[in-house]
């Protein structure tokens, strides 16, 4: 499995140094231009997990490798990476342009939970596509951070924070069905945010040493000391699907990652999820994909 790749290793193969800011134990932020980092004589982008977060307007045909799916972009989008996902980018055009930003989750820190919104969530929609109109807007705000970021105003940070929200907000804009309107944080609310931080705090599966021990509703529901009946209640109010659901996708969407991004064998995948015998997770995979796992790392 490849390794996460750190802020500083990032700066190291797309610039080759990397900014003293970097390796103080502070919130980091700065913005490019795409141009400069695409073409033939541009390093490839390994498919991996970051310890940062990076949103990109893409400008051009490309397909973006993003968890376990591909999405290919026609034209123009918006995408939204954050340290739980793997992901990487291929171009099919020869032009591209576009902008990134790179910030790690510090420079946050008193201003915002990123992971709040579903677009930073492992299973939220991360990828948007653009009008010409929607890109021009977005490449305005992209502007805006290359004339702060080059400013000697004492605050400037604070307004670099603020147009990343701006991002966040357009996108939600975008597709506002991502965006739900919670009347209350009532109890149903608190336990799904909990059990959901439980599931996810499993996550990412990066040594074959690692195994997942929360698999069943029972055994979530003794970690936050509730009934699984009143956690499966909570969880279908909130979400529409049960806990044994929400628990099967998120190990399918790992066992996806790792059979088409890993070089472990069928046998270490399973037990790294929780799989006792290698028969159980072909017939959990089979079930849920049609194909065995091994057809699927195959395709």
């Amino acid at each position: 499995m490849n390794s996460l790749e750190s802020i500083e290793e990032f700066y190291r193969r797309k610039l080759n140094w990397v900014p003293d800011s970097v390796r103080k134990e502070v919130g980091h932020f700065n913005v490019f231009k795409l141009a400069p980092f695409v073409g033939t004589n541009a390093k490839p982008v390994p498919y991996s997990r970051r310890d940062y977060y990076k949103i990109s307007l893409i400008k051009g045909n490309n397909k973006v490798h993003y968890a376990d799916k591909v999405v290919e972009i026609k034209q123009r989008a918006l995408l939204f990476a954050n340290p739980q996902v793997p992901y990487n980018w291929e171009e099919i055009d020869k032009i591209q342009s576009g902008y990134f930003c790179v910030f790690t989750g510090s420079f946050f820190n008193r201003f915002g939970n990123l992971t709040d919104y579903e677009l930073f969530q492992p299973n939220g929609s991360s990828i948007f596509e653009l009008s010409e109109n929607q890109a021009d807007e977005i490449s305005q705000v992209y502007e805006r951070m290359f004339d702060e970021i080059n400013s000697e105003y004492m605050h400037k940070y604070d307004i670099l924070r603020t147009l990343v929200f701006e991002l966040i907000h357009k996108a939600l804009k975008i597709n506002p069905s991502l965006h739900k309107v919670k009347k209350s944080l009532n109890a149903s609310h608190r336990i799904t945010t909990l059990f959901l931080e439980l599931l996810e705090r499993q996550f990412p599966i990066e040594d074959t040493r690692q195994r997942l021990n929360l698999r069943t509703p029972a055994a979530f529901a003794d970690q936050l000391a509730i009934h699984v009946n009143h956690l499966n209640r909570a969880l279908k109010k909130t979400t529409q699907k049960s806990t044994s659901d929400i628990i099967q996708e998120r190990i399918l969407q790992e066992a996806k990652i790792l059979l088409k991004h890993s070089s472990w064998n069928i046998s270490e995948i399973a037990y790294a999820l929780g799989f006792n015998e290698v028969t159980h997770f072909n017939k959990f995979f089979k079930q849920h994909q049609t194909l065995a796992p091994t057809s699927f790392r195959n395709v």
